[in-house]
């Protein structure tokens, strides 16, 4: 994403008004400036942790003076909290047109997979441009061809086009201690090759999870699952998995 991009985050100089009832929540603002948003849901959907200038430029990939102007720019428009040199968080606007563009990038990623056989790890970067592409109607059409799903393919909780959404009390694997057991509710999409991985070790959200055992010296875990689609009833498969990529996935009781 070129820095080019921040003088050109919103339609116009005007402040885009997003509680105008007769459209969306993403009426006047651009493609740049619905990524902003939906990076900062994202990096708080999970987290609890404070989200920096620093910290949103590496997950947009672009500079931090970058990302000062186009946060400068947003809270200007009322969509963003953001004290000098503070965290960021979204305000009550900003999360509204935060979700709505989740809702679009879920929506997109399940109709990829359970429709036209994309596997998970293919799905993000596509759905990445389709999500600022399509109509509130075609969009309204894939949900209702989907059956109204609940969770996309990565176990993420999609928002309602009312604007609600259900996250669960999770933990993730990798604070877990040995003979702790859970199902899996959500798999992190950001490394598609680690996604292959947790796939082929049956580490997929429904499935049955097992800490084997943990050791803090090498920092390495090993996970038994069932559930998985490929291994018959009552069978599991164990693989051992170092802490940093079971960062990626959260459990719930179970």
């Amino acid at each position: 994403m070129p820095d080019a991009c921040a003088s050109s985050c919103w339609s116009g100089s005007r402040v885009p008004d997003l509680l105008n009832t007769g459209g969306s929540h993403l009426e006047g603002l651009s493609s740049v400036a619905q990524d902003y948003l939906k990076v900062v849901w994202n990096a708080q959907e999970w987290s609890s942790d404070p989200l920096t200038v620093k910290q949103l430029a590496g997950r947009l990939g672009v500079t931090a003076g970058t990302v000062s102007e186009g946060v400068r720019k947003l809270a200007e428009a009322g969509l963003i909290d953001h004290a000098r040199y503070g965290q960021i968080a979204l305000t009550d606007r900003g999360r509204q047109a935060a979700l709505a563009v989740v809702r679009r990038h879920r929506l997109i990623e399940t109709l990829l997979v359970e429709t036209f056989g994309y596997g998970w790890d293919e799905v993000h970067e596509e759905a990445e441009i389709l999500e600022h592409a399509i109509s509130e109607e075609f969009l309204e059409r894939i949900d209702v061809h989907l059956g109204r799903p609940s969770h996309d393919p990565h176990g993420d909780p999609i928002p309602t086009a009312d604007g609600e959404i259900t996250i669960p009390e999770a933990h993730l694997v990798s604070d877990l201690e040995a003979g702790a057991c859970g199902i899996i509710t959500r798999v992190s999409d950001a490394e598609p090759e680690l996604l292959q991985r947790l796939a082929a070790a049956g580490l997929i959200p429904g499935a049955h999870l097992v800490v084997a055992s943990r050791d803090e010296a090498s920092a390495l875990m090993v996970i038994e699952t069932r559930g998985h689609a490929d291994l018959g009833e009552g069978q599991s498969v164990s693989t051992p998995f170092g802490f940093p990529a079971l960062r990626a996935v959260w459990v719930i009781p179970g």
